[in-house]
């Protein structure tokens, strides 16, 4: 049998372009020889739609669309994911659902078991599920068909299965042939592993060739990886499309295995935050950007993805020195500019800092300088970057780190002004791995850049460390506070950590989390990124010390 697995970039909403993409991917596979043709999870839709689902509106926009393409599917099957009425009056009005369209007719559907409420999913608002796994005798062949999570419930594949019931088991006790997965899988760093480990085990255990396609592209803060693969049944990979871009993958189940690449992280990393940024500059109706280009290094690699993402003459660097910024950042941030080709703009904020300190002096009167004369500075940066953005029809991508928004070393409605944060996922030590592969084959970002202290130049020496530790100590408290969830006792003494150190870190980031809840969108890249999968109450008088003290 030879399969299409259609990884294709939707949109969300956009009904027409996103069948107008399914039928174009359909036909071009259909003319490679594909027999059967699998599209992804809510293909028609977009994933994830979210509350457009409670209109009726959108519901009916899809139904209609989804009518008129299946009157263009021919004698090849096309299987792929959409949102279905529920006929029954108790429960959710809709399933998560697939169609087997074929002749001009909706032949099947295949509703969603597993509906996942973790992390940034939150399906059971949305869908009723279903009471059991379908599949379709087709030319011979039982052919089951699944969608996305429903196959995420392997006990020996992962250490706490989240459901009480197996939808791949109750298909394979039915002794399917074949096993179809439409997918939406969202991506961070480690996943694209795990997923591929996922369904070699599925079709080791059960003798039997597993198909998934999985969606491409940036929806919001989720990136979309595609990585579709199709195993045989006795685990070996088959094939695999390629990460982060579109791509009709045709495979003979018959045929040997081809030769696969696999990119490292980094360069996965790099892929996915280009991709990020381009889909939500471009779905957002934006074509320019702007970013503040500071001479440091998270600004730079900023710089370099915008590039890459959208093209050097869509990006816009401004340099916005203070008097304490040095020659060297000055110089850096130009270097920077040049070696990537974009236009850049130098706007000194001195003067604009002397007019705010002069109407603010007499409120000030007796008051010694400190952090607010620092933060007007960021502020100030802030507010030109805004101006710019207005007049200039330009998106401002933010540039601050995770390990820096995680402890609140940011200034609220200052560096933190923008309309994306696209490395507010990326720790400080990823940010420097990240410089250090875009710089593998020539200079991109200035060797200084990477080389020297990191400052926030708001004051005169001012260094990171004389506010943070060292960022290696940093980010792994973080890692397992945040993505582990680890109490601050188990940092200590698995981390090997100094626990006043971890007391001290940790209610920086309790104390923080409003400067995040109103932080730009940011794009997800780790298993626990800041924003809608982490949800932490504001105004909460839990303090980790008391369980130190113990």
């Amino acid at each position: 049998m030879i399969v299409g697995c259609l990884q294709m970039n939707t949109t969300i909403g956009e009904f027409t372009q996103n069948a107008e993409l399914l039928l174009s991917g359909y036909q071009d596979a259909v003319e490679q020889g594909a027999e059967i043709v699998v599209g992804s999870e809510l293909s028609l839709s977009g994933y994830p739609p979210r509350d457009l689902l409670h209109y009726q509106s959108f519901i009916d926009k899809q139904m209609a669309t989804l009518e008129v393409m299946t009157g263009q599917i021919g004698a090849v099957p096309l299987i792929t994911g959409v949102f279905l009425p529920n006929p029954e009056p108790k429960g959710h009005a809709l399933f998560n659902a697939a169609v087997w369209l074929e002749s001009g007719k909706q032949q099947q559907t295949f509703y969603k078991c597993l509906l996942p409420n973790y992390d940034v999913f939150d399906e059971n608002r949305y869908f009723e599920p279903s009471g059991h796994p379908a599949y379709r005798e087709w030319r011979g062949k039982r052919i089951g068909v699944t969608i996305c999570e429903d196959i995420w419930n392997d006990a020996e594949k992962l250490p706490r299965p989240a459901y009480h019931r197996d939808p791949v088991r109750e298909l394979t006790g039915q002794n399917i042939d074949l096993l179809i997965n439409v997918s939406a899988s969202p991506w961070f760093l480690g996943k694209g592993r795990s997923r591929l480990e996922l369904i070699q085990n599925i079709a080791r255990e059960n003798s039997i060739p597993v198909v998934q396609a999985n969606l491409i592209g940036g929806n919001d803060e989720l990136i979309f990886d595609g990585q579709s693969a199709v195993v045989g049944s006795e685990g070996q990979l088959l094939a695999k499309a390629s990460g982060f871009q579109e791509e009709q993958l045709i495979v003979d189940l018959d045929q040997p295995a081809r030769e696969v690449r696999h990119e490292g992280e980094e360069e996965q990393l790099f892929q996915a935050l280009t991709l990020g940024v381009r889909d939500y500059v471009k779905k957002c109706g934006f074509s320019q950007v702007a970013i503040g280009l500071s001479g440091g290094i998270d600004s730079a690699i900023t710089a370099v993805i915008a590039c890459e993402a959208l093209g050097p003459e869509a990006v816009l660097g401004v340099l916005m020195p203070s008097q304490y910024s040095s020659q060297g950042s000055v110089d850096d941030a130009v270097a920077l500019a040049k070696n990537l080709g974009l236009d850049y703009q130098k706007i000194p904020i001195e003067p604009i800092c002397q007019e705010v300190r002069k109407s603010l002096s007499s409120l000030f009167e007796g008051l010694a300088e400190d952090v607010t004369e620092e933060n007007i500075q960021s502020r100030a940066r802030g507010l030109i970057m805004m101006a710019i953005s207005n007049k200039l029809n330009r998106l401002v991508l933010t540039t601050g780190n995770k390990s820096e928004l995680a402890v609140g070393y940011c200034t609220l409605y200052g560096d933190m002004c923008g309309g994306l944060s696209v490395i507010n996922d990326v720790p400080k030590t990823w940010v420097y791995r990240l410089s250090k592969w875009m710089n593998r084959e020539k200079e991109v970002i200035p060797h200084e850049t990477i080389e020297k202290p990191p400052s926030a130049e708001l004051r005169p020496d001012q260094k990171d460390e004389d506010s943070l530790p060292p960022y290696d100590q940093l980010d792994d408290i973080l890692h397992r506070y945040i993505e582990e969830f680890q109490s601050s006792g188990e940092i200590s003494t698995q981390g090997k950590h100094d626990p006043d150190l971890v007391q001290r870190w940790l209610r920086q980031v309790d104390l923080n989390e409003y400067k995040r809840r109103q932080a730009a969108p940011g794009l997800k890249v780790t298993s626990k990124a800041f924003g809608i999968g982490r949800r932490m109450p504001v105004a909460q008088r839990y303090r980790h010390e008391e369980e130190l003290n113990k």
